[in-house]
């Protein structure tokens, strides 16, 4: 925790120069930073997500086999609802990094 902590005031110090080029140079760092975390974050949550989704199915069909078949619809719906939320911070986080709005 404290090297990360040592990072960011190293990496603030250099915001608040005079110098434009290592504003915008700290601010793509910093993009790149929030990209990777929420990135991960948003894959980690999918895959927590998946994983309940994937459970009660088999829990479901493992009590009532003959209602497999529209359990295992409704679990791929979900998993396609989950999925696209991570494909939203994915795009999110290709905007922070490539049409960056805070470069100026």
């Amino acid at each position: 925790m404290k090297k990360i902590l040592f990072l960011l005031v190293a990496l603030s110090a250099a915001a608040f120069a005079n110098d434009g080029d290592v504003a915008n140079q700290t601010i793509k760092a910093y993009s790149m930073i929030a990209a990777g975390v929420g990135l991960g974050l948003a894959a980690l949550g999918g895959a927590i997500g998946m994983g309940h989704t994937a459970a009660a199915t088999i829990a479901g069909t493992a009590r009532n086999p003959g209602l497999g078949a529209k359990l295992m619809t409704t679990m791929f719906i979900a998993l396609a609802m989950i999925e696209a939320q991570v494909i939203y911070a994915l795009v999110i986080a290709l905007i922070a990094l490539y049409a960056n709005p805070y470069l100026g």
